[in-house]
């Protein structure tokens, strides 16, 4: 069976309002399965459409390929922790733009073959091709750094940014000669360059940077996948690539002006390490002051009897998976009459939306899940803040220490609740690798211990009686 150009060019159209109403649907908890169902129908429809098209010729190979792939996509997504989502994001990334340069090489390699250059597609490869080797090699490191199998601590050198300017003047000179010329070896240059650019661009940024450079990543798959549909002459690629490259260059600008960073001061100067270096000054006068320990009783005690609670996850929570345990927390207090709350901040976790997932995996209501700008004012008037596995989005460092590599950035003010119980597994700084002032408040209490035994031992305290 094959369909006809017009009704091919019909189901694109409405695949592409399906994506739109997708990343509608997308934009809040509420509405996120939904808008998943309406991408998973446009993808099939889309898919449906360019196998029955004209364009199509062998159909034992496709099916070999989706075969393999599906096989391999759902062992993957059977055996995945929530934990480790962030690095399959990463990794998928780099899928798209692989894809990218290796359908542009082939398109290269077929068109050779009937002789004049056409500079307009050559063009045209030129941008699939630096874009999608930038975001395959640049998404390869930024998994490793997130998978642990390189150091997550930047790597800088002298003359780090003189060489990466060098390095894409180079690619983009070869690629304009490429286009006019059509020349092969002009192709095998820029893809070379394109691919160490990726890398040499991604290495300099450290861990607290991260969030934003998976956001990043996803604009740059987009763009490749657009750059793809102009090769392949698909406009619901096109489309697509579009949309993408769009969410995610937005998304990108919303979380850099929530740590109050510009996009270039996060590409050209990342900060964050995994040591436990980057002590400042008022740091290390509050290091000096102690730190204070409690117990789950202690917490429990203070807890029970509080009117409000505001709880503020990180990716401690994911490590643990501490989220269903946090789940039965809430409604043994709730239960007592206490009010339960969650705070996100926009870069918690390693990924955007990385705790609204984990929150919403454990059935915990969305209502009581509240973005930075709405929680804060309630922090003053919440009498038990529990910190459990953040660190960085709740330093009072980011507005109180100048010297200090996240000041400027947004945080919740958790603070300035009654009492914070903060728990970690040990005095380790977060992923930026600066020490915690609130570790040192008056108000602020570490419980040391996994952030589900933690949780665990909480609920079981109160379904006990508490004291």
């Amino acid at each position: 069976m094959e369909i006809s150009p017009n009704v091919q060019a019909i189901a694109y159209l409405v695949s592409a309002v399906l994506f739109i109403f997708a990343l509608k649907g997308l934009t809040h908890p509420a509405s996120a399965r939904r808008g998943n169902y309406y991408g998973m129908i446009g993808m099939a429809i889309a898919i449906a459409a360019t196998l029955l098209g004209s364009g199509v010729k062998n159909y034992g190979l496709i099916a070999a390929g989706v075969g393999a792939g599906a096989v391999i996509g759902a062992v993957v997504a059977l055996r995945i922790q929530m934990t480790a989502m962030p690095q399959l994001v990463a990794a998928l990334h780099s899928f798209v733009g692989l894809a990218a340069v290796l359908v542009a090489i082939g398109t290269f390699l077929n068109h050779k073959a009937g002789g004049a250059v056409d500079a307009l597609l050559m063009t045209e490869l030129s941008a699939g091709v630096i874009i999608g080797a930038i975001t395959c090699t640049g998404s390869v490191i930024a998994f490793g750094k997130l998978q642990g199998l390189i150091s997550g601590k930047p790597v800088v050198f002298k003359g780090q940014h003189a060489l990466n300017a060098l390095i894409g003047l180079v690619t983009v000179a070869l690629g304009v000669h490429f286009a006019m010329t059509g020349s092969a070896v002009s192709l095998a240059l820029m893809t070379v360059l394109a691919f160490v650019l990726g890398v040499t661009l991604i290495i300099p940024i450290g861990g607290a940077d991260m969030p934003v450079i998976i956001s990043m990543l996803n604009s740059y798959s987009g763009w490749a996948a657009a750059a793809t549909g102009f090769t392949l002459k698909n406009e619901l690629l096109i489309i697509v690539g579009a949309l993408v490259g769009f969410s995610g260059a937005i998304l990108s600008f919303i979380m850099c002006k929530a740590m109050n960073r510009s996009i270039l001061n996060v590409v050209f100067g990342g900060f964050g390490t995994e040591s436990s270096g980057g002590d400042t000054n008022a740091a290390a006068q509050a290091a000096q002051q102690g730190v204070k320990s409690a117990s789950v009783e202690d917490a429990i005690y203070w807890m029970e009897d509080a009117g409000k609670v505001i709880v503020v996850p990180g990716y401690g929570m994911a490590v643990a998976q501490a989220q269903h345990a946090l789940k039965d927390l809430m409604e043994l207090l709730e239960a007592r009459g206490v009010a339960v709350k969650f705070a996100i901040h926009p870069v918690a976790g390693r990924m955007p939306g990385h705790m609204n997932v984990l929150l919403a995996e454990a059935d915990i209501p969305y209502d009581r899940v509240l973005e930075m700008d709405e929680i804060n004012p309630e922090f003053a008037t919440t009498d038990v803040a529990l910190v459990i596995g953040a660190n960085d989005v709740v330093n009072p460092a980011a507005k109180t220490d100048p010297s200090s590599p996240i000041y400027g950035m947004p945080i919740l003010e958790a603070g300035k609740a009654r009492q914070v119980y903060f728990v970690k597994r040990s005095m380790r700084p977060g992923y930026s690798g600066v020490d915690n002032l609130l570790f040192y408040q008056d108000n602020c209490a570490l419980i040391f211990g996994d952030a589900k035994d933690v949780c665990e031992g909480l609920a079981a305290a109160l379904k006990g009686g508490g004291h």
